[in-house]
């Protein structure tokens, strides 16, 4: 037995690294992100386990997530981009994203671990996930981790993106509809500029409260981009 072998032992590396689409130059750093404690423990003779790279990963993760929507979702406002970040790297969607990669038939368990549904187990699966991406960021650098990331990611962030609307008033007026005792008013705010360069400034108001606020080089412009800022705000 070669050392590679002596290394993969228990793990099918090459069909691994087909699944995850990177080929590691230190076989060890995938293995041990595939090594749950109690194989470790199990085995008695040292064996790494995953917990320190998961504690990496999280970190790879959560950075890659956040420079992505920062650059890529400049219609969310704070509250918005850490709530998407947020439903990104909860266990669950880690746990959708590793049941993709079928990362299940390559986590080293104990055998009771095993037995019990281990290699299906939201929190080992999620765990095993977040040590992946530390593995290829220690092996590779940012870029493959962040592609690996990304492929996972990038359809959720984009069922995330507003709905572009063309007409916002509209949209606005049938949300508040729904409310029958609930009214909306646009109010000219500010009008500054020459006759032939005006600039206005429009408040929505929904009973007596500013709910948003836009400009525009004409009155109706302005009023669809403050309709537009208070759907955004509204989580629309």
């Amino acid at each position: 037995m070669n050392k590679i072998q002596r290394i993969t032992r228990d793990v099918d590396i090459e069909s691994f690294e087909a699944a995850v689409g990177y080929t590691f130059r230190n076989k060890q750093l995938a293995v041990t992100a595939l090594t749950h404690s109690s194989y470790a423990n199990e085995m008695h003779d040292g064996t790494k386990y995953n917990e320190r790279l998961e504690f990496l990963g999280d970190s790879v993760l959560s950075i890659v997530v956040s420079d992505y929507i920062y650059k890529n979702c400049p219609e969310f406002p704070e509250g918005k981009l850490t709530k998407l970040r947020a439903s990104l790297v909860c266990e669950k969607s880690l746990y959708c994203y590793a049941k993709a990669l079928g990362l299940g038939e390559f986590i080293r368990l104990s055998k009771g671990e095993k037995n019990t549904g281990g290699d299906d187990r939201p929190s080992i699966l999620s765990d095993a996930f977040e040590a992946v991406i530390a593995a290829i960021y220690l092996d590779g650098g940012i870029k493959p981790a962040k592609e690996f990331i990304l492929t996972y990611v990038l359809p959720d962030i984009k069922s995330a993106k507003p709905v572009k609307y063309k007409d916002y008033k509209t949209v606005l007026q049938e949300i508040i509809q729904k409310n029958p005792e609930e009214r909306i008013t646009y109010v000219l705010v500010r009008e500054t500029g020459p006759d032939h360069d005006k600039h206005f400034v429009v408040e929505v108001h929904l009973n007596s409260n500013v709910i948003g606020k836009g400009g525009g080089r004409s009155k109706k412009e302005a009023e669809q981009e403050a309709a537009r800022v208070a759907l955004e705000l509204m989580g629309y």
